[in-house]
């Protein structure tokens, strides 16, 4: 398709707004309309208005600015939601990254030997990929920053060897994608399925999930849409589960339902009182009218919304 010059000019508020109401966007209260042009920016919105536009820019009728804006507001809170179980699953994760490498290697510093780590190797796009190296120069910046970390800091003072701290201390240092990146890197398949044994997961369904989560993670992060989403990075499906699953009809990975059945998953090893189901419905009870189908909750024959709460995973 052959390419064109962008020729949008920018438009001030009250021009965006009337421009709404000439696609056919009922609108009650323009001083409330105009205060989220302002707070949310008409582009950001934007992205909310497509499940309403058969017809490009002109609004299905009887389409209602309040629908677009409470679908805004419930998928902020999803949002903040997902972000909150990644936070706790992220601490559990870690935890046992390190405990399972520490006991089985009986090495407080493991992290240091690399034996553990696959060799360099250039991945499909000619990057090289080096976990060793890569978490290395991690702990190496850790040591040398201008204001280290407090427990950094104290061993540093404290300790001339072994060189680096401990591994308990090194992998604070990662984030959620550096720890899915060195997971990804350990050599030998027997200490992955040692930390994915935990989440009852097999290691390829779980070195899946945490680049997903890492994804995910970082939409929330940015205040990136979910609903209505279909996720660049899915999360694998599990087919041989070990604890409660969810049924076929719920298997749509690329959408961000399937995404927090995985949340509830790990989350039930990682912290089994772990209040998601009563969060989330407590979430799709304040918000009656947005089309959660949208974030793959499926329905039947007749179009009516399948009972997610009837699903084993959630009982």
């Amino acid at each position: 398709m052959a390419k064109k010059s962008y020729t949008k000019q920018p438009l001030s508020f009250e021009v965006q707004l009337q421009l709404l109401k000439d696609r056919q966007l009922i609108v009650n209260n323009d001083i409330k309309a105009l205060s989220y042009l302002r707070g949310v920016s008409y582009y950001r919105l934007s992205a909310y208005y497509l499940p309403f536009q058969e017809k490009k820019d002109v609004f299905n009728k009887g389409t209602n600015f309040q629908e677009i804006i409470d679908i805004y507001s419930f998928d902020r809170q999803l949002r903040l939601l997902v972000f909150d179980c990644i936070e706790r699953l992220e601490i559990a994760i870690r935890t046992q990254f390190i405990y399972a490498m520490s006991m089985h290697h009986d090495d407080s510093h493991w992290q240091d030997n690399k034996a553990h780590f696959v060799k360099p190797y250039y991945n499909g796009v000619g990057n090289l990929v080096d976990p060793y190296s890569d978490l290395q120069n991690i702990i190496s910046k850790a040591k040398t920053n201008r204001k280290p970390e407090v427990f950094i800091k104290h061993y540093i003072d404290t300790y001339n060897k072994p060189s680096n701290p401990p591994s308990w201390m090194c992998l604070e240092l990662l984030t959620i994608g550096q720890l899915s990146h060195i997971y990804r890197g350990l050599r030998n398949k027997a200490d992955k399925k040692r930390i994915a044994d935990f989440f009852d997961v097999h290691p390829s369904v779980f070195q899946s999930w945490l680049h997903s989560i890492t994804y995910v993670r970082n939409l929330c992060a940015h205040h990136s849409r979910l609903w209505n989403r279909d996720l660049a990075i899915e999360p694998s499906r599990l087919l041989k589960p070990v604890g409660h699953w969810v049924g076929s009809e719920f298997q749509n990975n690329k959408r961000v339902f399937y995404f927090i059945c995985v949340l509830k998953y790990l989350l039930l090893r990682a912290n089994p009182g772990n209040s998601l189901k009563d969060k989330l419905e407590t979430l799709f009870e304040k918000y009656p009218n947005v089309p959660i189908k949208y974030i793959g909750i499926p329905s039947n024959g007749q179009g009516q919304i399948l009972n997610w709460k009837e699903e084993a995973l959630w009982k």
